[in-house]
């Protein structure tokens, strides 16, 4: 029998080349490391992150028909992840992120996602023709959704019938995409997952904490969103009330994903029926796991 998937994930699914060293870095740093590609992308990180927690995440992406997407479909296939609806075109290479990591933390990142961007509504075409739901009978579940998706795709989910009864969770992906999220902010389903930056960038300030960046994004109309701000304080802010938890102290082995993890371990902690600070906790313990090296 088909699976049925518990929740969708829509957004980039590429394969990742990260270079990681221990020595601090900076601009012109030459250092011994070690290089990886592996599986990545928004969607896709938190689609593995959920498969971990036991459900069955659908991806909803652009992925080419070339020898990289081939062998990342497998990937994914071999985690247990939906990959029927995604998207495979003809003509659009697979994407790829490139990110350098150093005992200092992130040095520098570039997101090629301009086949994602260049397939645009494509991706949704699962969600109107029946496969998964229609205009006439929306999807009612959750969905993970990322802001690699253009500006104007975004705009366009934020109105449209197929979202209009989603359980929707949003990421901007980085601070450079964040404010794309605004016309997603109205959405009545609407929770977002973002860092203190982040949140700035959103709502034009510049909060000093995870408390602050709640608030703001209260002041801005959200009901429902959660921040983060690396090792201090992460807020929950929900029925204008704002929650805070610690991340567990770990020794920080990688950075790259552990905002999607983060954000899936809080929608696992949800659907396991966690509320409130018991699924923030959750949702730190798993991202920590991830950070420390821990988890795969």
């Amino acid at each position: 029998m088909t699976q049925r998937p518990d929740i969708l994930c829509i957004g980039s699914v590429l394969w990742d080349v990260i270079g990681r060293s221990r020595a601090h870095m900076r601009v012109g740093s030459d250092v011994p490391g070690r290089i990886q590609r592996i599986p990545g992308g928004v969607a896709l990180n938190i689609a593995m992150t959920l498969r971990r927690f036991a459900l069955h995440p659908a991806l909803l992406s652009a992925v080419g028909r070339d020898t990289e997407g081939d062998e990342l479909v497998a990937n994914c296939q071999r985690m247990g992840l939906i990959t029927r609806h995604l998207y495979r075109s003809e003509d659009l290479p697979t994407d790829i992120y490139m990110a350098v990591e150093g005992g200092n933390g992130m040095i520098a990142a570039i997101a090629d996602a301009h086949s994602l961007e260049a397939a645009g509504e494509k991706i949704l075409a699962p969600l109107r023709d029946g496969r998964l739901a229609s205009d006439a009978d929306p999807w009612r579940g959750p969905v993970a959704l990322d802001g690699n998706l253009t500006g104007a795709l975004l705009a366009g989910i934020a109105g449209s019938p197929m979202f209009a009864c989603a359980d929707l969770r949003v990421a901007p992906a980085s601070p450079g995409k964040a404010e794309r999220l605004l016309p997603l902010l109205a959405h009545p389903g609407i929770t977002v997952y973002v860092n203190r930056e982040e949140a700035g960038l959103i709502c034009a300030t510049s909060p000093a904490n995870s408390v602050a960046a709640a608030n703001d994004l209260a002041a801005r109309g959200l009901r429902r969103a959660l921040v983060t701000d690396g090792g201090q304080d992460a807020a929950l802010l929900e029925q204008g009330a704002v929650t805070t938890a610690t991340p567990p102290e770990v020794m920080v082995t990688r950075v790259t994903g552990a905002g999607d993890t983060f954000m899936a371990g809080h929608i696992a902690a949800e659907l396991r029926g966690e509320t409130g600070a018991t699924a923030l906790h959750s949702a730190l313990d798993a991202a920590s796991a991830y950070i420390s090296g821990d988890v795969p």
